[in-house]
């Protein structure tokens, strides 16, 4: 192999490892992202998406996620307790109008006599 196809090979390889490399770290922050929203909205801290990047803690995150209790879910349920618990604070329903019966209605407009 002379030494400009070496050259070749060379820059090839050097050109699909930066291509490589490039592809593989927004894989990784886009995982990071993902997990970070993911833990947010399940109410536990996003930087546990840092755990998912560790052999053996990314199994037990995952274990938390799937069967612990969230605490966003926990804080839910104690507003809706807190809500069952309260009294109405509304007015009753009306009861439409109220007339006597010996009042006389006219149905249709009512326009002023000139």
């Amino acid at each position: 192999m002379s030494s400009s196809e070496s050259t070749q090979v060379a820059a090839a390889l050097t050109a699909y490892f930066a291509i490589v490399g490039i592809i593989v770290l927004i894989s990784i922050v886009f995982s990071v992202i993902i997990y970070w929203k993911i833990f947010s909205k399940a109410g536990y801290s996003g930087a546990m998406s840092l755990l998912m990047f560790v052999p053996i803690a990314n199994l037990v995150a995952l274990c938390i996620l799937a069967f612990g209790d969230w605490p966003v879910l926990q804080e839910l349920n104690m507003l809706r307790q807190q809500v069952r618990s309260m009294p109405p604070q509304y007015a009753p329903n009306p009861q439409g109008p109220q007339f006597t019966p010996g009042q006389n209605f006219q149905s249709g407009p009512q326009y002023p006599r000139y």
